[in-house]
């Protein structure tokens, strides 16, 4: 096996550094896992994650995790409603038994990372390790944390997220802005802190679209709500509009004015002082990027595709990467680790520039003039289409 007596640094314990890693041990590579989080309970944000068949599923069902995920996951979290921005509702998936979210699971980020941190070895993962530095060194890397602690490995994996600090060793490919600029936040105890919202999300999720404007909503099993505010904006938006973000009336102020004519109930977003929110300008890589295979250094998830998240695919690419990526390191194909890496960089860059177009034809529909007619017409042809 190419990774016999190798030492691999996976950067990052997201869905695909961890899937990474219990799929590399299980054919009893030497893996450790560095992440920046002081433990496993922290920075456990963002929306529930819908598992599709043939990636993030595969991915669990490769790793001998099913079971788990399905004692876990939330059957009825997937089901959206589609509302205007006066919060009437025009598509209802709680009405339809055969909902297309149905066939997208859904599971909580916690629950999820919980199910593959239980799955590897002991002290697979070391916390508190925020990547600094990459150094080469014989045949791989010295690679030097902020915590003042340095690891050596042949192999290096980036894990680590949208704003990568392993990428620019790889490629100096930079990001394209979306034109579109989200406001993230999270109404904790929503139920109590956000009454009309979390009884209209009814559980699961919603899309409301007006003004060529955007608000997603997503309820989650701890009893918070987590939010996306979508605006066209210019890319410098968040530094030049004089908005303190980490003032919560300021950002419900810009909201009242930016949102003016939609219904006073989107106000519950931000009434609550048990919440956090902040602004996130939208990004993606060049659907032509490519790039000089290294071989001892790769990359996988938002670190090499990030996109906006209006296809829903951000985990589900991490997770076919890891697969993808463990196959080609631990199979029988290649002569060489420089071949491995090289193919699977291929056919990911492949992949990703294809689920990159979607993601941005979805969210250029969703803020476009009638847009809600438009999503709700390409939501018809889905349930329209014939079964298999």
């Amino acid at each position: 096996m190419l990774l016999q007596n190798k030492q691999v640094a996976i950067i990052g314990g997201g869905p695909g550094g961890l899937t990474l890693a219990r799929l590399l041990q299980l054919k009893n590579v030497n893996v450790k896992v560095y992440e920046r989080d002081l433990d496993a309970t922290a920075r456990q944000q963002g929306a529930t994650l819908d598992l599709h068949e043939e990636s993030g599923l595969e991915a669990l069902r490769r790793a001998g995790l099913m079971e788990e995920f399905y004692k876990n996951y939330r059957p009825d979290a997937g089901n959206l409603r589609i509302l205007d921005e006066q919060a009437h509702i025009h598509w209802d998936d709680h009405e339809d038994e055969h909902a297309i979210a149905g066939n997208r699971p859904e599971i909580d980020r916690s629950p999820l990372r919980t199910i593959l941190l239980d799955s590897l070895k002991p002290d697979t993962v070391a916390w508190n390790s925020r990547f600094a530095a990459l150094e080469k060194q014989r045949e791989g890397w010295l690679v030097h944390f902020g915590n003042g602690a340095s690891a050596y490995a042949d192999l290096v994996i980036a894990c680590d997220g949208a704003n990568s600090g392993i990428r620019p060793y790889i490629t100096d490919i930079k990001p394209v802005y979306s034109g579109i600029t989200i406001v993230e936040g999270c109404i904790y105890n929503a139920e109590k802190n956000a009454p009309l919202l979390w009884k209209l999300v009814n559980g699961a999720k919603i899309f409301a679209l007006g003004s060529e404007q955007s608000i997603i909503l997503s309820a989650k099993g701890d009893g918070s709500l987590s939010f996306y505010t979508g605006c066209k904006v210019a890319e410098n938006w968040v530094n030049q509009s004089g908005i303190n973000f980490n003032n919560k009336q300021a950002v419900f102020d810009w909201f009242k004015s930016a949102f003016a004519g939609w219904n006073n109930l989107w106000e519950e977003l931000f009434i609550s002082d048990e919440m956090w929110m902040v602004p996130r300008p939208q990004y993606h890589f060049p659907l032509d990027q490519q790039w000089i295979s290294l071989p001892d250094l790769t990359m996988l998830g938002d670190a090499a595709h990030r996109m906006p998240p209006y296809a829903g695919e951000g985990a589900n690419m991490a997770m076919q990467d890891a697969f993808e990526l463990a196959g080609c390191l631990t199979g029988n194909t290649f002569d060489n680790l420089h071949a491995a890496i090289a193919a699977y960089e291929s056919d990911m860059q492949k992949r990703s520039s294809a689920m990159t177009r979607v993601t941005l034809e979805n969210m250029d529909l969703m803020h476009s003039q009638n847009g809600l007619d438009k999503l709700i017409n390409l939501f018809r042809q889905f349930s329209e289409q014939p079964a298999g």
